[in-house]
């Protein structure tokens, strides 16, 4: 057994930092996925009518309770593998981690409610527990990731412009995923916000990494002046400014391919940030956090088929609904 599965040492020795990279993909998926849900959640209020709104609903319905499947992969991953930097994260952010959860449940009661009655004030209600929750997530979750990663305070510049960050970002991955499915009078009306979002998220990116770098915030400055960073950022500028040329010619489904690469290349960003000091606050590295061999040998062993089953997963349901919304849904 021990010839199979080694005790003392790891299935391969670089398991902690496939682990590491596990963990900021499950990180990643959510963003780039989820993160489009809040887009459409806070697009929803620039929308005066029912029959819009409904589309915006059906646009995203059939995925977006799946999509939140990767922010519970990424707690369970980040306990499996690094337990300390799982309980230091809820317990040094407790306040925002319990502000995002009541978001999530906000957001997602919304819609939920808005059917059970037919009261207009019923229904404003519920459309402003929407619309609130799909603002407050990625901005509390945003929050949270600037205080992991820049060792900041709350209310810190650092922590909020990540914060806003998050949430311009979305509005972005909201407006191309819109664009995309919906009519084409409906698409152009929704990219024009999908544009204004996407220059105020390379704006606050400038500044937020002017900040860190002016104030050394988690002491990152070094890092962010890198080549790699400096890449990252880069390529961040192309696909913002592109996306704004393809949102602008009509080629909507190019643009949701630029779009879903900015909040990609963040968690690039991120991951960046973090390696190998995966907790900045305490100065915990990836080997100091690490589970012990034969625990990460065992979760490895019996987790990474469940992650391939999940992917396979959610490459079938997104073949599914593939297509532009017809009438009130999928192939209605």
């Amino acid at each position: 057994m021990t010839d199979w599965l080694p005790v003392d040492s790891y299935l391969v020795e670089s398991l902690p930092e496939i682990w590491f990279g596990a963990v900021m993909f499950a990180l990643t998926m959510y963003i780039v996925l989820d993160g489009f849900d809040f887009g459409i959640g806070m697009l929803y209020a620039t929308r005066d009518n029912d029959h819009e709104r409904e589309t915006l609903l059906s646009a995203f319905g059939p995925v977006w309770d799946a999509n939140e499947v990767w922010v519970i992969a990424f707690g369970t991953m980040t306990l499996a593998a690094f337990p300390d930097v799982y309980s230091r994260l809820l317990s040094d952010h407790y306040f925002l981690a319990i502000g995002f959860v009541l978001a999530l449940l906000f957001r997602g009661l919304g819609p939920e409610l808005r059917e059970q009655r037919d009261d207009e004030q019923w229904k404003r209600y519920s459309d402003y527990s929407f619309i609130g929750g799909s603002l407050l997530s990625p901005l509390l979750f945003g929050m949270l990731a600037g205080r992991w990663v820049f060792d900041a305070a709350t209310l810190s510049l650092p922590a909020l412009l990540t914060g806003v960050g998050l949430v311009a970002v979305s509005v972005v991955t909201g407006a191309a995923f819109l664009a995309a499915k919906t009519s084409p009078t409906l698409a152009e009306d929704i990219s024009a916000y999908g544009i204004i979002a996407t220059l105020a998220y390379l704006g606050g990116v400038v500044v937020l990494l002017a900040t860190v770098v002016i104030t050394d915030a988690g002491g990152h400055a070094g890092t962010i002046l890198s080549v790699p960073a400096a890449a990252i950022v880069g390529l961040s500028v192309v696909a913002g400014l592109g996306g704004i040329i393809l949102a602008g010619r009509g080629e909507y489904r190019a643009w949701l391919a630029s779009a879903l690469a900015l909040p990609t290349l963040l968690s690039l960003l991120v991951a960046l940030l973090l390696y190998p000091t995966i907790y900045p606050p305490t100065g915990l590295t990836i080997q100091e956090a690490v589970v012990s061999p034969l625990a990460l040998n065992l979760t490895t062993v019996l987790g990474f088929p469940v992650l391939l089953i999940v992917l396979w997963y959610f490459k079938f349901l997104y073949g599914v609904f593939s297509g532009p919304i017809e009438g009130d849904g999928y192939g209605a």
